[in-house]
């Protein structure tokens, strides 16, 4: 898992190529402009999901995490807490390979607060949790970039 803010970007050089696209993707789009949707960058090997929904209490919440691609959360607008683990720690349920989705339950052994600018990577074995609230419910607007791996 990789926490930072796009402010400095220049810390991240060592990243692979295709999540530094990301970065440059979102510098030359206005991503705060689209509309909630699923937008390709290079067909199913790097696109970008923007999401908008209301943060919620923790119960309402699952774990995931994906085996084909990483998740590069941006916050576009708003506050929001994703919890985080290592797979190996929680209780997996059955992967859903249509959806690349591995559900599980367990506890959290940290947290970050997302606001604007700030990013989140999370590879295969990073469990998270998202659309936590921090000091109460409230919207949101991010860009998760899907890119594949496998």
């Amino acid at each position: 898992m990789i926490f930072g803010n796009l402010k400095h970007l220049e810390e991240f050089s060592f990243l692979e190529p295709t999540v530094r696209a990301c970065f440059d993707y979102a510098a030359a789009h206005d991503l705060s402009a689209l509309d909630a949707g699923s937008y390709p960058i290079d067909g199913d090997k790097l696109f970008v999901n923007i999401n908008e929904y209301e943060t919620t209490q923790v119960e309402n919440r699952v774990w995931e995490a994906h085996r084909k691609y990483l998740d590069l959360h941006l916050m576009l607008c708003g506050k929001e807490q994703i919890d985080f683990n290592f797979i190996a720690n929680m209780n997996q349920g059955d992967y859903v390979e249509k959806d690349d989705f591995l559900p599980m339950d367990g506890d959290p052994n940290g947290h970050v607060i997302l606001t604007a600018g700030d990013f989140l990577i999370c590879y295969p074995n990073d469990a998270h949790r998202t659309a936590i609230q921090v000091q109460g419910p409230e919207k949101i607007k991010k860009a998760i970039f899907k890119i594949r791996i496998r």
